[in-house]
């Protein structure tokens, strides 16, 4: 059973930074699939960020690139989303997501195809 701890989150004002931590326990392979999906009231649950443990660069939604870094780091099962140039748009409910797949789709598997969840954690940005 995988289980999965973020930490990190919390109120910020437009234009600062977060950084998001998620560790993963109970891998049976050193292959697997991470990322950050995002919820705000109302909306679907969006991709933020993906990535695959054993090759391929991260995987960013468009609203994200350029602001947002996603690494991992496979000693500790951990990734890590680093948010800068926050934006009050960015607020939401940020899950940490993994699988061991595989995924047909790889790092642009949707929501419905991560077993394992975290338990959120909220991302407020003030204007």
């Amino acid at each position: 059973q995988v289980q999965l701890a973020e930490s990190g989150g919390g109120s910020v004002q437009a234009g600062g930074s977060l950084r998001l931590s998620c560790a993963a326990s109970g891998f049976t392979s050193p292959s697997y699939y991470m990322a950050w999906f995002r919820q705000a009231p109302g909306l679907e649950r969006e991709r933020v960020a993906a990535i695959y443990s054993l090759h391929g660069p991260p995987r960013y939604a468009d609203s994200v690139k350029g602001r947002f870094t996603l690494s991992l780091d496979n000693d500790k099962n951990t990734v890590y989303l680093q948010m800068s140039s926050l934006k009050p748009e960015d607020s939401a409910m940020y899950y940490c997501a993994a699988d061991q797949g595989p995924f047909l789709l790889g790092t642009a598997a949707p929501a419905s195809a991560y077993d394992y969840w975290g338990q959120g954690t909220q991302v407020t940005v003030s204007s």
